[in-house]
């Protein structure tokens, strides 16, 4: 699991580094534009959204993280969620955009998938207290 959490933590310390961004445009940030001009592009057209989305999916990426850390049943469901809904944006922006850079996510999302659906990494994971 210390893998998959250093993976989530990572993907938080992103998302709460391009809202950062968008909220201070032409700052210190500014050059990480670069590495996606196009990103830039639709961020803006969102607006506040934007901002708003990356802060929820730097909080998820966090609680995913926490949650895998201490083999938590809610850690092991969130990253499931969180890797599905990156599977189908990854294939979603390959189609419509026709951006096939984003295909190379499909195969290290998947693969985390499967790892997370395997049944003895399923068990050990707790459910807290039994009541």
């Amino acid at each position: 699991m210390f893998v998959l959490s250093i993976f989530f933590a990572l993907g938080s310390v992103i998302a709460g580094l391009t809202a950062i961004a968008l909220l201070s445009p032409g700052g210190t940030l500014e050059p990480m534009w670069r590495l996606n001009p196009q990103a830039h592009i639709a961020f803006l057209g969102m607006g506040l959204w934007a901002i708003l989305l990356m802060l929820v999916v730097s909080a998820a990426c966090v609680l995913s993280a926490v949650g895998l850390w201490i083999r938590a049943w809610w850690g092991h469901r969130l990253a499931l969620f969180l890797l599905a809904v990156n599977l189908v944006g990854d294939g979603a922006n390959a189609i419509v955009r026709g951006d096939p850079r984003t295909l190379i996510g499909l195969p290290i999302a998947g693969a985390f998938v499967v790892y997370l659906l395997n049944p003895k990494v399923r068990s050990g994971f707790w459910r807290g207290r039994q009541v």
